[in-house]
């Protein structure tokens, strides 16, 4: 198969989450580009792929707000469609489904799929696992303005408890960087009311198709959060699909083609 991208199928957009940078795409951006689509991965708001220079120095993502990342995204989606005339397919992983929601409330995006995502504003559930998987930020009332970079027991609890701690280490190793605080405290601060930069207008008739991607293993956003999520849509078309014994590290755990070509083929039927 050519890995030339065929700009006619159109372009894919991937977005990054909380403790991840852009690279933690790259399997699914070459995999799609060999499906014939341009692929765009932004990075937020000074993030880069230098997880060591990241580790070194996160103090760009002190204090990050969620809406300056929706923001920061739309600029590229904006550019993409003066570029090409159509809208691109917009895909997130974890912050990055949020982010996602928002991008399609906003009006960007063929179609959109939420993996893994973390909620949006007005879905009052939490599992003990997100509260446990949380804690290393919320359980810190000081974190609100800094940057937290996990230890290896809580990454491998977080994104990839189906490895050894062995293995998960050189996942975080290779992917890890701080994430800012604020945005996990603005998320979990609008929890029982539909307000804040996680705010979603749930009755939107002309919203572009969504689907939620949830991994029966994941600690962090287990698949009741992305039921609960999906039910809080009353207008659209909002799917969720659930794949058994897949982490919040669904992107690259072994099988991940499995789950990139279910997400594709749904978006390219909608």
């Amino acid at each position: 198969m050519s890995t030339t991208p065929n700009p006619t199928r159109g372009t894919i957009v991937l977005i990054h989450g909380l403790w991840m940078t852009p690279s933690s795409w790259d399997a699914w951006k070459a995999h799609y580009e060999a499906a014939g689509y341009d692929v765009v991965v932004p990075a937020w708001p000074g993030v880069t792929d230098d997880v060591e220079a990241m580790r070194r120095d996160s103090s760009a993502l002190k204090g990050l707000r969620i809406g300056t990342v929706v923001d920061h995204l739309a600029t590229v989606v904006d550019e993409i469609v003066a570029r090409t005339g159509q809208q691109p397919i917009i895909m997130g992983h974890s912050f990055g489904g949020l982010m996602t929601q928002l991008l399609l409330d906003r009006g960007y995006g063929r179609a959109g799929v939420a993996i893994d995502s973390a909620q949006s504003a007005g879905v009052p559930v939490l599992p003990w696992s997100v509260v446990r998987a949380g804690m290393p930020v919320l359980g810190k009332p000081w974190t609100l303005n800094r940057t937290v970079l996990l230890t290896p027991k809580q990454f491998h609890y977080a994104f990839t408890n189906q490895l050894t701690l062995e293995e998960s280490a050189a996942v975080s190793a290779e992917l890890q960087i701080p994430a800012p605080g604020r945005p996990l405290w603005q998320a979990a601060l609008h929890l029982l009311s539909n307000s804040g930069d996680s705010k979603i207008d749930y009755r939107k008739a002309d919203r572009a198709p969504l689907l939620f991607v949830a991994g029966g293993a994941d600690h962090i956003v287990p698949p009741k959060v992305n039921r609960k999520n999906a039910k809080a849509y009353k207008a659209g078309v909002v799917e969720v699909k659930e794949f058994p014994g897949r982490t919040h590290h669904i992107v690259g755990q072994d099988g991940w083609e499995e789950v990139a070509d279910a997400a594709l083929a749904w978006v390219e039927a909608h």
